[in-house]
């Protein structure tokens, strides 16, 4: 495992960059290359190899916009004298904070060490707490779930057009910003379940609204995912004693409607669907206590399905 600290990537990425970026302003600003290297405490030799140096704007931080503004305000201060280092270094640090909150130093970061890719990391800003390691874990949990909806033969025949998600909910959730999921969907290319990206938090909200709905009547029910209704699987279902719930298509305060239903059957079953509408697909609902155990649900009904 590589072990990169954000510091590291602040000295060998940001620093550089923006002392490149600084001395072509000030040399613009018409500084001598030895007021530009008193200004950025270098020598003035390494103030020539930033100006002979061909720019590289395509980069995570010469290519932000906020870094340009940062570099043209600081060179804009130092040049007209209302900026001193301390000024600056202000500047820096602002923009340095704005880079660490799932900005240019996370990508870069996640490039250096892998392990932290898909992880939602904000360790930069919030430190090590049992709330990252929950999130963590619940991204992970998605994470297995998708991947078993992969390698499951026959669940491609049941991934809808409109594709599928897999979703978790913290166990504090509120809202869909709380329940991660799979960005783009999931969806069918070749006959192969495709997962696009890696599971990210808010990035689904019809499943996100199914969980919440779940979970207003039974706090347990943290994950859920979306298949075309299918009458073998619902088949299936009641073959294992599972009572599918039918409720109404329309989007319009979905949320609501499902609790209502819910409270009507005074509990939450693993699977409810409706059977669409005008420009609505059929869909159905497979939930569970974790993501995980609502995909394994899924695996075992359509293996029921090939098998009969």
């Amino acid at each position: 495992m590589s072990l990169v600290m954000p510091s590291e990537i602040v000295v060998e990425e940001v620093l550089p960059t923006v002392r490149a970026m600084l001395a072509r302003e000030l040399a613009g600003e018409g500084l001598t290359q030895q007021a530009i290297a008193d200004h950025l405490g270098v020598t003035q030799a390494a103030v020539s190899a930033y100006l002979n140096d061909e720019a590289d704007r395509s980069g995570p931080v010469a290519g932000d916009p906020r870094t340009q503004a940062t570099v043209e305000r600081i060179a804009d201060g130092l040049a007209g004298g209302r900026m001193d280092g301390y000024d600056a270094l202000a500047e820096l640090l602002d923009l340095v904070a704005e880079f660490e909150d799932r900005g240019p130093i996370c990508e870069l970061h996640e490039d250096a060490m892998p392990e932290l890719r898909g992880l939602s990391c904000d360790l930069c800003v919030r430190g090590a707490n049992p709330e990252l390691a929950t999130e963590r874990d619940v991204l992970a949990d998605v994470r297995r779930a998708a991947r078993l909806l992969a390698t499951t033969d026959g669940v491609a025949t049941v991934i809808p057009n409109v594709g599928t998600n897999v979703g978790m909910a913290l166990p504090d959730a509120s809202g869909p910003t709380d329940v991660a999921a799979i960005p783009g969907r999931i969806h069918t290319m070749r006959g192969r379940v495709e997962i696009p990206s890696e599971p990210a938090f808010g990035a689904s909200s019809n499943v996100s609204t199914v969980i919440l709905a779940a979970r207003s009547v039974d706090p347990e029910s943290n994950g859920a995912l979306n298949l075309a209704t299918d009458d073998d699987v619902l088949d299936a279902a009641r073959d294992r004693g599972i009572d599918p719930l039918q409720f109404d298509a329309d989007y319009e305060n979905r949320g609501q409607r499902l609790r209502e239903r819910f409270d009507e059957r005074g509990s939450v079953p693993r699977i409810v669907y409706h059977e669409g509408a005008f420009g609505i697909e059929p869909i159905t609902y497979v939930l569970g206590a974790t993501a995980e155990a609502a995909a394994g649900l899924v695996a075992t009904l359509v293996t029921d399905v090939a098998g009969d």
